[in-house]
């Protein structure tokens, strides 16, 4: 009987045994498995074991194999190997590790197919102690030297993060193949180490294949390096007639990450399939690239193909509704969510908060940040940002007390949260306490978005002095933010002269935010200083920087509308002047009548 052989009774045991639920009559066909021969065929019985793991508990599927075995021992120990390989695609993947040891302690010896396939279930667990034990085994019994227990190896160490290891095994094998280096390359990829996997692409002395490519596509992405992924992609293009799935989605993450939105969209037209990868990677995308409505619009049109989407479509999607203030489809999602019975995890609930927190829903952004059944260091960084946005300085800071009272340790995401809610709220105090606590107590590095706050909130209660001293003792550049914002302590509390000096320190950088270059001139017109006025208009136009237009953007009956300054058209321009002008006339009532009651 050979792999193409269509035997009927081979058929019909292994589609009983392929149901989502055959251990109930498991025993009647594992019968039939012994006495009807059909394991000798070594392809039907590697299958067989391959499926044990969703039919029968560990001991039994074990002792089931053994049985196999007694009748065809010849098989040995391909049958084990893929009961392992089986574990490691299964929601238990240490249990192909158990599967390893038992079968050493029946004195069944591995071969060099073993090793890998049970590194593979030590990757899916994060079994590093497990695979150090493999490795030692493996150099026993003399597989050391094997390329494919080495690939497995390098690849196991990199994954897990020692890196070390990994470069030493793959600088000491004598031969190196495509998987040898892709191995390493991903770990480094999956590591974070991009620079050092591109590195180590240029070094590739062997023709890289699909998956390789794939690597260096996320690397690319991760860097923002459009121009070598263009290159990549020419390679995909040489390698693949036609564009598959798992390339098409590495190209359109890699477009998006590098803000190439046209490339991305023509990628994601040119997809033979769309899976929920395709989709979420768009979606994200849109809303990483500040075009929160076309995300939303292609969610429509993921909805409408059937696809699901998955817990990080949906955070996604949260996030385009925080961006756009879109509550009434933020609620939409949040009943979605419970028509489905979608299970929350940390990710969607963190997303939820600060949707209704930048939607005005603070209540619910609170109710929902009690109701997470588990929650981390990101999750109360957004109830302290949702407080902070509101002004509830006070409650910001103690919510902090409770989060660091159950042990969770803040970083700096919290601390930026804390002084900006210090900023808005006026706490001076309470402020310069919250960032001696941050690099003395947690031994944080402050951010320049650290100092901005602090710069801030000195300049709000007037301490302009003392924000200008803070500023110039930095540990890095001021930017154009800062600036800004010592700007705008000037202007409230009528500094002109710092000001001016401030002036030749925008001079000394290459801000492209017109902001602050509008608020300086509104100063000096403020104190009739007109040929500042002009120079900082010069300076404007020298810069090429324009006056970035003002937009507003409202949801009304779930519809988003967006207005624009020196924009007057709009479908329903005749009710919104309308509305305006009761407004207006509203205002003046309310104005005159206090006079009349006097």
């Amino acid at each position: 009987m050979t792999a193409a052989s269509t035997h009927p009774l081979q058929s019909a045991l292994l589609h009983l045994l392929r149901r989502p639920k055959p251990s109930a009559s498991f025993p009647q066909i594992h019968a039939l498995l012994l006495t009807s021969g059909v394991t000798k065929d070594s392809f039907v019985s590697a299958e067989v074991a391959a499926l044990l793991p969703v039919s029968l508990p560990l001991p039994a599927a074990f002792a089931a194999l053994k049985q196999i075995h007694s009748v065809d021992r010849y098989q040995f120990p391909l049958l084990f190997n893929s009961l392992i390989s089986g574990y490691a695609r299964s929601k238990s993947p240490d249990l192909g590790f158990v599967v390893y040891k038992l079968m050493v302690a029946d004195g069944i010896f591995p071969d060099r197919y073993t090793f890998p396939v049970v590194l593979k279930s030590c990757i899916k667990f994060s079994g590093l102690a497990e695979a150090v034990q493999l490795h030692g085994a493996a150099v026993k019994l003399s597989f050391a030297c094997d390329l494919f227990v080495q690939n497995a190896l390098v690849h196991l160490y990199a994954i897990c993060g020692e890196f070390n290891h990994a470069g030493s095994l793959f600088d000491e094998m004598p031969v190196r193949d495509v998987v040898s280096w892709t191995s390493l390359i991903s770990g480094y990829v999956r590591g974070g180490l991009f620079g050092i996997a591109l590195k180590l692409f240029s070094l590739m002395d062997v023709e890289s294949n699909i998956a390789t490519l794939v690597s260096i596509l996320v690397a690319c992405g991760r860097l923002g390096d459009l121009n070598l992924g263009k290159m990549i992609h020419a390679l995909v293009l040489k390698r693949e007639s036609r564009l598959s799935l798992v390339a098409g989605n590495a190209l359109l993450d890699m477009y998006l990450k590098c803000k190439s939105l046209e490339e991305a969209k023509n990628i994601f037209d040119e997809l033979p399939e769309r899976d929920i990868v395709s989709w979420t990677s768009f979606i994200s995308g849109l809303v990483q690239c500040n075009h929160p409505k076309e995300a939303l619009d292609v969610f429509n049109l993921m909805q409408a193909s059937g696809v699901q989407p998955d817990n990080i479509t949906l955070s996604s999607v949260l996030s385009a509704c925080a961006s756009m203030g879109a509550l009434n489809y933020g609620r939409w999602i949040h009943g979605y969510m419970d028509q489905k019975r979608i299970q929350w995890d940390v990710h969607i609930g963190t997303a939820m908060i600060d949707m209704y927190a930048k939607c005005g829903c603070l209540d619910m952004a609170v109710h929902t940040f009690h109701e997470m059944p588990c929650k981390n260091v990101s999750s109360w960084n957004a109830m302290l940002g949702a407080l902070a946005m509101h002004g509830h300085g006070n409650e910001v800071l103690d919510y902090f007390e409770q989060m660091v009272g159950l042990g969770i340790n803040p970083n700096e995401v919290t601390f930026l949260a804390i002084l900006s809610a210090c900023s808005h709220a006026g706490l001076v105090k309470e402020g310069r306490h919250i960032f001696d606590l941050m690099t003395k107590n947690y031994n944080l590095v402050p951010w320049i978005e650290h100092y901005g706050c602090m710069v801030d909130l000195l300049g709000r209660a007037g301490l302009i002095e003392e924000a200008y001293g803070l500023v110039r003792c930095m540990p890095m550049r001021a930017d154009v933010h800062i600036w800004g914002a010592l700007l705008s302590a000037c202007r409230a509390h009528g500094n002109v002269d710092l000001s001016q000096e401030i002036l030749s320190h925008l001079l000394e950088i290459e801000p492209c935010d017109s902001g602050v270059y509008v608020l300086l001139s509104n100063i000096f017109a403020a104190d009739s200083r007109w040929a500042d006025v002009t120079r900082v208009r010069r300076l404007m136009r020298q810069r090429g920087v324009k006056k970035e237009t003002g937009t507003s953007i409202i949801e009304v009956n779930g519809e988003v509308h967006k207005f624009v300054v020196g924009e007057f058209y709009h479908p329903q321009q005749n009710e919104i002047w309308l509305a305006l002008s009761t407004l207006d006339k509203q205002l003046q009532l309310d104005e005159f009548l206090p006079s009349i009651r006097l």
